[in-house]
């Protein structure tokens, strides 16, 4: 519903320039605080208008009002575009979460002062127009009407901005918005008044007008409220990112600078408490963090000189100076809050729904309020005012706000809910897609497994082989290719490797080809096979080298995959390591279906052959060497590391050493679609049976502004089961 004060026009001059982030390549991103906005059909007018410039993505936050402009070219360009976006009558400015908090609170009282007036004058009107009723013996003053109609007037004046400024600025940019329909019936229904008492008519109706607008007040400031602990979530998350840290100097001085402008390279000092402003190395201090905002976990986590901590984790217990790897916008916070935004402002197919029902609302409303009007006027032959009051109930009960809201309610709340438990929604309709899922499809390292491989020992092994393995090694992000890295600790060769999907790394070293990867691409494939992880050197003039790793299952994920057999999940294993390891992991989990040695491009097309037979595929995959698999897949998700995320390609990350997400996510797709298909069949109900009950001449105008506020409250506090249902992991 709708919000004050309306918007003003940005200040001319502003140089929006001076508030980008860099993007690579030749890309710039501006992020803004958008003032005006009253429901979905705003964002996507505003997206609308500035995705149709070449080299330009606008994504529009409607629950958090926060705009991410993104365009190809020169920072200035951003002034233009900008410009563009205002003169449809919305108002940018920086974004400044502190600030808009306090600006949401300002608009609250707002609506509670016209509230409380509102309420006082109806109160005051209605003892008036009572008293010939208390004291039929005493003739009514003739100037009662007209202090009636004083109070009403003046009343409307000031409780009626938040309408009527609002319904001035869309209809003076062109267009229109849902306050536009009660600002013509509160000020039709008041000049028909005033006509009346000027002609000595009966059909005054102060009171209901007056009344009227304490309701649509009070529904309004209802509404905002349980908006706000809706979008509760996502502004915890980009709250992280106001304020400001302590950054320490070279010469040893200390002074304050906004958590936006930090840059790699800055030592921060954290005090004990005290979030950690932006991702870097602990460069002295010893203390503990609480890493939950990155694993979804409560575990602390020691830190000392040279581990790399993350923006967000809070530090519990010492003082430490952190040397920044990143800048703020370009760190893990900032990559969370652009993949929240992604998932949340998104065009899911119920949410294009909602957006193309909005956008007829106002013709459609006032095409309805005229054929009532003129049915009641010329056919059923009613005096006008009578047929003008009925007309302006319709007017009043058409209303958009529960369909604009059945979607994003649900939407912020199933992002922030799994977001509090680990998982990163990347994409607007991954919930959708996870609602249809009947067949999962897992990979094995990393995903089942910790990922977290360890060398196994194997006795001497010759130096020099040894660091060739390990600098061929450091070129790769495979677990495998790291634990071997990991293991040597002498100096590296520099070396100009190829990574061969599904096979392994490859250089030239003196003139001679030299490989490290599977077996049966440069091993021994007549050693007897066993259940462990492996890798192969293969040098000229050399035996080839085995080194065998250990990587032990995640600790919930024969209770995971339990639960979701139960649940009648059709399970299938596919890996690319050998079939004694692959078998290993599959009898210790339960799995009856799994293939081994499984490539990239095989993994997907085993994918498409599932989805070519009519299921819904969801692919869980480790994000390197299974993004064929995960971009084929209906939905993917994938754990990863915290370094990962940015270059994940599954919909959903989560994070910690538990599969027990799947399982959430599944549950609470499942759920959400569930409360989204509830609040669109809400609206739609309230709508079907109120309009034509409205039009039909058996509701009053108070009982149409009741039903109206009620009817997008209705729909967010059914929304909000979904943050009350209890978490049900395995």
């Amino acid at each position: 519903m709708s919000e004050t004060p309306a918007p003003t026009p940005p200040a001319e001059g502003l140089d929006y320039s001076r508030f980008c982030v860099p993007e690579a390549p030749n890309g710039q991103a501006l992020y803004l605080m958008v003032e005006g906005m009253k429901c979905a059909s705003c964002a996507a007018l505003i997206e609308t208008a500035l995705n149709g410039e070449e080299g330009v993505e606008a994504r529009v936050n409607l629950s958090t009002r926060r705009m991410a402009l993104r365009w190809q070219g020169a920072p200035e360009r951003g002034n233009d575009l900008v410009r563009k976006a205002a003169a449809l009558g919305y108002t940018f400015k920086p974004f400044d979460q502190a600030l808009l908090d306090n600006q949401d609170e300002r608009e609250a009282r707002g609506l509670l002062r016209c509230a409380v007036v509102s309420g006082a004058a109806s109160g005051i009107i209605m003892l008036l127009a009572g008293i010939p009723w208390l004291f039929p013996d005493v003739s009514s003053p003739g100037w009662m009407p007209w202090a009636m109609a004083s109070i009403s007037v003046v009343t409307l004046l000031y409780a009626g901005q938040p309408f009527f400024l609002s319904a001035w600025t869309a209809l003076r940019h062109g267009r229109s918005n849902m306050d536009v329909p009660i600002a013509m019936a509160l000020v039709l229904t008041t000049a028909m008044s005033l006509f009346e008492v000027a002609h000595h008519g009966e059909h005054a109706y102060f009171d209901s007008v007056v009344m009227l607008l304490f309701l649509l007040l009070i529904g309004r400031y209802l509404d905002r409220r349980t908006r706000g602990r809706a979008r509760a979530a996502a502004q915890d998350v980009l709250a992280l990112m106001a304020g400001a840290a302590t950054v320490l100097d070279d010469d040893g001085r200390t002074r304050l600078l906004p958590v936006r402008e930090l840059q790699a390279g800055m030592a921060l000092q954290v005090a004990a408490g005290e979030k950690i402003a932006a991702d870097g190395v602990v460069e002295s201090g010893a203390s503990e963090v609480d890493p939950s905002f990155i694993t979804g976990e409560t575990v602390t986590a020691p830190v000392a000189p040279g581990v790399a901590v993350f923006g967000g984790m809070v530090n519990l217990l010492a003082p430490i100076t952190v040397r920044l790897t990143a800048a703020s916008g370009d760190s893990l916070l900032g990559e969370v809050i652009r993949l929240m935004e992604k998932a949340e402002q998104g065009h899911a197919q119920y949410v294009r729904l909602a957006d193309r029902v909005a956008r007829y609302y106002t013709p459609v409303v006032l095409a309805l309020t005229l054929a009532t009007f003129l049915g009641w006027t010329f056919l059923a032959a009613m005096a006008w005012q009578s047929a003008l009051l009925i007309a302006m109930t319709v007017l009043i009960i058409t209303c958009p706000c529960a369909l604009g809201l059945a979607v994003p309610a649900v939407q912020v709340l199933a992002s922030g809910r799994l977001f509090r438990q680990g998982m990163l929604l990347k994409s607007a309709d991954a919930l959708e897609r996870m609602a249809a899922v009947d067949t999962i499809v897992f990979d094995k390292t990393g995903t089942l497994t910790l990922g977290r491989p360890q060398l196994v020992p194997a006795g001497h092994v010759d130096e020099a082989r040894m660091r060739l393995a390990a600098s061929l090694a450091a070129q790769s992000r495979h677990p495998l290719a790291r634990a071997l890295r990991d293991a040597y600790d002498g100096p590296l060769l520099e070396l100009e490797v190829a990574e061969i999907p599904g096979q392994g790394l490859e250089a030239v070293v003196d003139g001679a080809t030299v490989r490290l990867g599977r077996r049966d691409w440069c091993g021994d494939i007549y050693l007897p096979p066993d259940d462990k992880l492996e890798l192969w050197l293969d040098a000229p003039n050399e035996k080839p080298l085995r080194f065998a790793f250990v990587d032990e299952v995640r600790p919930d994920a024969a209770e995971t995959i339990a639960v979701l057999k139960q649940q009648g999940f059709d399970l299938q294993l596919l890996s690319g390591d050998r079939p004694p390891a692959v078998a290993a992991v599959a009898k210790a989990l339960g799995l009856a279906s799994y293939r081994a040695q499984v490539t990239p491009v095989e993994k997907g097309a085993a994918i498409e052959a599932l989805r070519q037979a009519g299921k819904h595929v969801l692919m869980v995959g480790d994000g390197l060497n299974d993004a064929p698999a995960l971009a084929t897949a209906d939905v993917s998700m994938s754990p990863s590391s915290a370094l990962d995320i940015a270059q994940n390609a599954a919909d959903i990350v989560f994070q910690g050493e538990k599969l027990a997400p799947v399982w959430e996510a599944l549950r609470v797709s499942r759920r959400a679609e569930w409360l989204v298909k509830q609040n669109f069949a809400l609206a739609f109900l309230y709508n079907v049976l109120a309009i034509p009950v409205a039009m039909a001449g058996y509701v009053t105008p108070l009982i149409a502004a009741v039903a109206m506020a009620s009817s997008s409250i209705v729909v967010v506090l059914n929304a909000q089961r979904l943050g009350r249902a209890p978490s049900r992991r395995p």
